[in-house]
């Protein structure tokens, strides 16, 4: 496939390198060209630096790659709000909470994927990849490892099958959990984890082993 990637953060490079590890076509582009074609030789494998427009169209799939606060700006240089993104699934891992507290900061009912939706007229949204740290998707000791289940909500059917191949591609389990008005739970659950890690709790001690339903 070939994919963009807006952003050149820690979660632009872990997934980027996984995809084209897989054997996908990656162009990165972010605010900073210089940072987009440093992560690109960096990464190597044919990995293009482009300007952000160049990364959202024509693309199969499309990762919003940057903080939850940076996402307007993001989309914008992208040409979403002229519909750049029209018929393209495009991921969002964002999380908007509050650092080292967890509490969400969008309006009561509102969900960053829906934000996002809005900003982007015509764009297929996935909510996927926001629950682990960059670094699990990566070539670090740890990264990319098998049997990490990667919860997603969508209103696409087509977009959420391109997602989860890629989410098998970095060694991940889809799992599809609902529609994008399902999406603020699965925000909370970010916050959730997020809440428990910086309180000094590993969030797996608190959620119960319950066995999969055949």
């Amino acid at each position: 496939m070939r994919i963009g990637i807006l952003g050149t953060g820690r979660l632009a490079a872990a997934l980027g390198e996984g995809w084209s590890r897989a054997g996908h076509e990656v162009a990165i582009g972010g605010r900073s060209r210089d940072k987009a074609e440093r992560l690109a030789e960096r990464l190597g494998r044919g990995v293009l630096a482009v300007t952000p427009r160049e990364a959202a169209t024509g693309r199969d799939a499309v990762l919003l790659a940057v903080a939850w606060d940076g996402v307007a700006s993001m989309l914008g240089l992208a040409g979403a709000f002229d519909g750049a993104l029209e018929g393209t699934p495009l991921i969002d891992p964002t999380n908007a909470v509050a650092h080292g507290v967890g509490a969400l900061l969008t309006e009561p009912g509102e969900s960053m994927a829906g934000r996002i939706a809005g900003l982007a007229p015509g764009a297929r949204v996935v909510k996927a990849f926001h629950l682990f740290p960059a670094d699990r998707w990566g070539s670090s000791p740890g990264g990319g490892r098998s049997g990490v289940t990667v919860a997603m909500c969508g209103d696409d059917a087509a977009a959420l099958r391109v997602v989860g191949e890629l989410v098998r591609d970095v060694g991940g389990t889809p799992a599809v959990l609902g529609a994008l008005d399902r999406v603020r739970q699965l925000e909370e659950a970010a916050g959730f984890v997020i809440g428990l890690s910086f309180a000094g709790f590993d969030p797996r001690s608190a959620v119960p082993g319950v066995p999969a339903s055949a």
